[in-house]
């Protein structure tokens, strides 16, 4: 059976996301991310698209590592001023019906407690259409703004995300059973207390002893997303995700990365084919390739070089303003994200590259390869990204928005579909369901999440 390909559009609630400089493109209305129309207008162009998902990104705190302080990002709109992206979801939910949103939320910095109730929510208000992408941050700029000197060491992270998991589990899963509210006006009992169970929880990190203040959602469980490829995160990733987000230049820095996490989550009793691996790309799509090159050879006049290295020294911990254009870019290893510095050196031992090279690869959709050409070319080359790589969708960045996602929705998407590679109309159900299957609306029973669940009928605690 030919491999069906799943879209999520990427974005984040800021100005280009991870296209600096473009926002001055006179197509791009990014600039209006503090107006709930676009926001909307967006959501109604995925979902004219069939997208699976939006995937909003988040960053908590600035990119000040570029020359020591935060003025690049915010001459160049580098991720910087970015506003919440729960937020936005109930509005776009509202005018589409399929859509999923998976939204970025990191867990360093806040609470298990009220954040499993927000989730609950946005998963109550969406109809299940509800995953949350795990991130622990990379940025100490976060930290001091958390009252913290610095970030936690990058493998600690993932020890205290280990628990927070547990806890949130706890939380979803074990606090109330599913007929819990009964809603019975006869009685005027809205809920019965004896399904209700108190989470009592003694941890290394956290202590928690409540009840979830939400009734069970669709999902329970948001669709879990994970994007740490680092080896800390990959275990994270195997042990907790049902989608992984990675990004790299080529197949030959995705691929590996690939196969790694499905061998950690067989190790762990996964079925490691349910694992969904989304890789970033950016596709710039026009009728003809002349077309496709000059749109392309138009964004990159808009690139910002500063911008794009302000990014790159957040996502690294180096500061790229000491190095010249064209200094070749070496290995350094820091508490800061480390994926992003793995794709530039040692991840594709066949390419070396210089600061320039650097700047101008993600100036245009952040970390992920370009593909530039005609419906029939972009199609031809996603599925050898595919055959390469064996991830099962893409994140899609863009150059301009929402520009780009109109030209997939309407050139792009037919030609996947006259192949037989996407889908003709949504799935039914939650955004799990969509993702693996009718009557799966909850965590299966092999997630770590499982052995948190309440049995039906416990005494109440």
């Amino acid at each position: 059976m030919t491999k069906q390909i799943r879209l999520n559009a990427f974005a984040m609630n800021c100005v280009a996301h991870q296209s600096p400089g473009l926002w001055t493109h006179p197509r791009d209305r990014t600039k209006d991310y503090n107006k709930l129309s676009y926001w909307t207008d967006l959501a109604k162009t995925l979902e004219r698209g069939r997208f699976d998902g939006l995937f909003l990104a988040d960053v908590l705190g600035v990119y000040d590592v570029y020359a020591g302080n935060p003025d690049a990002a915010l001459r160049n709109a580098a991720q910087t001023p970015a506003n919440e992206p729960l937020m936005l979801i109930p509005a776009m939910a509202a005018v589409t019906e399929n859509l999923g949103f998976g939204v970025t939320s990191n867990l360093s910095f806040e609470p298990p407690y009220p954040f499993a109730r927000r989730m609950s929510t946005l998963d109550h208000l969406t109809n299940g259409r509800v995953g949350w992408n795990v991130v622990t941050g990379y940025l100490d700029s976060a930290a001091r703004g958390a009252g913290k000197d610095k970030q936690t060491a990058h493998d600690d992270r993932y020890e205290l995300a280990d628990e927070y998991m547990e806890l949130v589990y706890k939380l979803w899963e074990g606090s109330w059973e599913d007929d819990a509210a009964i809603r019975d006006v006869a009685r005027g009992i809205f809920t019965d207390p004896s399904k209700v169970h108190r989470v009592q929880h003694e941890g290394a990190n956290y202590r928690l002893n409540a009840i979830h203040l939400s009734e069970p959602s669709p999902q329970r469980t948001p669709v879990l997303y994970q994007a740490g490829t680092s080896p800390r995160g990959r275990q994270f990733a195997a042990e907790h995700a049902e989608c992984v987000f990675m990004s790299g230049p080529s197949a030959k820095v995705i691929g590996p990365r690939v196969s790694a996490i499905r061998e950690l989550a067989a190790a762990k009793g996964r079925n490691a084919a349910e694992i969904l691996m989304f890789s970033m790309m950016c596709i710039v799509v026009a009728p003809t390739e002349a077309e496709a090159k000059a749109k392309y050879a138009e964004y990159r006049s808009h690139i910002s070089h500063e911008g794009a290295l302000a990014l790159m020294s957040g996502w690294t911990g180096v500061d790229f303003s000491t190095y010249s254009l064209d200094q070749e870019v070496r290995h350094v290893q820091n508490d800061a994200g480390r994926s992003a510095m793995d794709n530039v050196t040692r991840a594709d031992p066949d390419r070396v590259w210089t600061v320039r090279e650097v700047a101008e690869h993600v100036g245009i959709g952040g970390a992920g390869p370009v593909v530039v050409g005609t419906p029939e070319q972009v199609t031809d080359k996603i599925e050898q990204w595919f055959e390469d790589t064996d991830v099962d969708g893409l994140n899609v960045a863009f150059a301009i928005s929402p520009g780009d996602f109109e030209d997939i929705a309407d050139m792009l998407v037919p030609e996947l579909v006259k192949r037989g590679r996407y889908k003709r109309e949504y799935a039914k159900g939650t955004l799990r369901e969509k993702l693996f299957g009718a009557g799966r609306a909850k965590l299966d029973d092999a997630h770590p999440a499982s052995r948190y669940r309440v049995k039906r009928g416990a005494a109440a605690e």
